[in-house]
């Protein structure tokens, strides 16, 4: 059972007029759901309480029509009718004696009102602060309209505690909400008594709080999320100001949720970011408050949460990406086995759901938002269907990951592995600069394949058609990766470029295979992940003159969406690369390569010793067309299906990857669905005329 080491963990604490059941405190996250998916979003809920989870959040909730930050889709508490899908979120959440939250929030300068068309409101007028730099300004609040502002948010209280929620997170950090851009002098420019002073700058919140707590206070706890750092310096809220603020409001909310600045330094990568990389902006804020704290850090490790509670720094150990990684955290720890824990590898991947607008995932749970569409439990398979075995070709992140579910499924698994360690691309990426704890998703992979008596790994495998037809598997799953192209396809060129016989190129599989070109080295992105970035960083670090030449704006453009772009592009500069934005490769010589404005055509030489092809990959197919060839010979051979996923059908992230692994292990022996939906979806009522 538990260890005593992490009996702090499970400490009951007051919140208010409520007690949490034990310190594991699921902030706020989004998840691509939101308004449009509030079923998906709930179950996904659900899942966490379940795990164990003693204080579970909503994403954040737009509560008023006046701001909104359409094209993301968040939760909406803009009216009564809006208040039974939030109740069926607080239900679920509730289910296993969990305290259920709602984050409202009030975008104020970042609500550009896109879809309502309102004026946005903030404390100053000034631009609107959005992701797209909506060409939009904000009109500064009067005083009456801090006044009907204030009254919004107990109208909004009060709709939360219809809707059944116990805790009511006020959202003030990552500079995303109003209570943030009151205290920052950054966004608070006022001259009359909301402005000036901290005191002042304090007011609003304090004016909001005590009005909530007349409403609901009896019945719901407040807490307040403040930011521990905007790092923008003097005209910022600083962590200095952040302590000022919290000794000057010592009792002001039920709980103090601290968070960093900036949405990219509170959920940066673990490229960037260790575990618990807040530990020092939080530190001896406690003595400060006679209210519990709650912080966050990526925490992974039931001995860093330990010692968070134990020495004083927090109170309740925050989580949103872990909790996502693992709903059942709290369970595991609480059984006696931290061993089993998914931990969160970091990469973002999540965060991309609600940047891209779309249903999100996860690298290491590929249940994530399919509790509800689909009825996938990330601890729970479907019984094994009518055929009894598999042989799964290939060992990376998509066939272990059908190799774990289908062997809880109740199938003999055998995997072949062409190599002599498995892990396919992740045991070769995680050796890249930043990227070790990628490795998880092999090592959890891994050790739970090795607890299981049904699973058998055979290394130095390369199987062709032939020795598939032999050795009589029902079901032949294909997962056997892709390979970089060294011919330039990808999004400038869709045939190969113009490339001279002397040329060196070099793809990343060269590099990861330990190859390291030395010189001039151009790096041509046109992948535009974070492949491109790392493989200049790991050139620059050996001591090559690097070039990185993209056709995109931006370095590494696509992780814009995982919140580490300007991270990378700062650390590429710092290590010396040379960056060419919006500029493509259009034929590369024995000694430069020829670049051409995206714009205008315009052509440029650039030196070169040799050239890292950042391109696109081609999936490893050949054995399944073959085994499809010869598709008259699975009956003799006693094969019943054969089927190709992962990066072998269509490269992609990692997480596409195991969640393509996953997907066939569950629908394997499955009933045929024809062309018919393969998973739920909600619409939009019709209204009446």
């Amino acid at each position: 059972m538990r260890d005593p080491r992490y009996d702090v963990l499970f400490e009951p604490i007051k919140l208010g007029p409520h007690t949490a059941k034990n310190r594991f405190y699921q902030v706020p996250h989004c998840n691509g759901g939101g308004y449009r998916d509030p079923s998906a979003a709930a179950a996904m809920r659900g899942i966490k309480a379940e795990g164990g989870w003693g204080v579970i959040f909503t994403e954040q909730c737009e509560m008023h029509h006046t701001s909104e930050i359409t094209p993301f889709i968040e939760l909406r508490l803009w009216e009564d009718k809006d208040i039974p899908q939030l109740r069926k979120m607080s239900e679920k959440m509730k289910t296993h004696g969990a305290l259920a939250g709602i984050q409202l929030a009030y975008s104020g300068i970042n609500g550009p009102n896109l879809y309502t068309k309102e004026v946005p409101l903030a404390p100053s007028a000034l631009p609107i602060r959005t992701f797209t730099n909506d060409p939009v300004q904000a009109r500064a609040l009067s005083k009456s309209e801090i006044k009907d502002l204030r009254r919004w948010f107990v109208n909004a209280a009060k709709r939360s505690k219809e809707a059944g929620f116990d805790l009511i997170n006020l959202y003030g950090a990552h500079g995303f909400g109003i209570f943030q851009h009151f205290l920052s002098r950054a966004t608070n420019q006022r001259s009359d008594e909301y402005g000036g002073s901290l005191e002042n700058r304090s007011r609003f919140a304090n004016e909001v709080i005590a009005d909530i707590k007349d409403a609901v206070g009896d019945t719901i706890a407040i807490a307040l999320r403040v930011s521990l750092d905007e790092t923008i310096g003097d005209l910022g809220f600083s962590n200095a100001e952040v302590r000022d603020f919290v000794e000057m409001n010592r009792n002001l909310p039920d709980i103090w949720d601290l968070a960093q600045g900036t949405w990219e330094d509170c959920s940066g990568p673990s490229r960037f970011k260790e575990e618990a990389a807040q530990e020092e902006l939080v530190r001896g804020i406690h003595d400060l408050t006679d209210k519990p704290i709650v912080g966050v850090g990526r925490f992974t490790s039931p001995d860093v949460m330990a010692k968070m509670i134990k020495s004083g720094t927090l109170d309740m150990i925050g989580c949103a990406r872990p909790s996502i990684a693992d709903p059942f955290i709290p369970r595991k720890i609480d059984e006696g086995r931290v061993e089993d824990i998914r931990e969160c590898i970091g990469c973002n991947i999540c965060i991309t759901g609600d940047m891209t607008m779309s249903i999100s995932r996860c690298t290491q749970n590929p249940t994530f938002m399919e509790e509800w569409r689909k009825g996938w439990h990330p601890e729970k398979m479907n019984a094994r269907g009518s055929s009894e075995n598999v042989l799964i070709v290939g060992s990376g992140p998509a066939g272990l990951e059908a190799a774990w579910a289908l062997s809880r499924r109740g199938y003999d698994v055998a995997i072949a592995e062409a190599k002599t360690e498995i892990g396919g691309r992740v045991t070769r990426e995680r050796k890249l600069p930043g990227l070790s704890a990628w490795g998880r998703v092999v090592d959890y992979r891994e050790y739970q394949l090795q607890q299981r008596p049904n699973v058998d790994i055979y290394f130095d495998s390369e199987l062709d058609a032939d020795s598939i037809l032999e050795f009589g598997f029902e079901n032949v799953a294909i997962a056997t990766g892709s390979t970089w192209r060294r011919d330039g396809v990808s999004r400038q060129h869709v045939v190969p470029m113009p490339i001279d016989a002397g040329a060196k190129i070099y793809t990343p599989d060269d590099l990861m295979d330990g190859t390291v070109p030395e010189g001039n080295v151009v790096v041509y992105d046109d992948d535009h992940y974070y492949m491109g970035g790392v493989l200049a960083e790991l050139l620059a670090k050996a001591g090559a003159k690097v070039t990185l030449i993209t056709p995109s704006a931006y370095v590494s453009d696509w992780t814009n969406n995982t919140l580490e772009q300007a991270t990378i592009h700062a650390k590429l500069v710092d290590i010396g690369v040379e960056i060419v934005l919006n500029r493509g490769v259009a034929q590369i010589a024995a000694d430069h390569v020829v670049s051409d404005c995206v714009y205008t055509g315009r052509t440029q030489d650039f030196a070169a010793d040799a050239v890292v092809m950042v391109a696109s990959r081609t999936g490893n197919d050949e054995v399944y067309n073959d085994l499809k060839s010869r598709e008259a010979d699975w009956a003799d051979a006693g094969i019943k299906s054969v089927k190709m996923f992962g990066d072998a059908e269509a490269p992609g992230p990692i997480a596409w990857s195991t969640y393509a692994g996953h997907r066939y292990a569950r629908e394997l022996d499955g009933d045929d669905i024809g062309d018919a939906l393969p998973f739920r979806r909600e619409i939009t009522e019709l209204a009446v005329d």
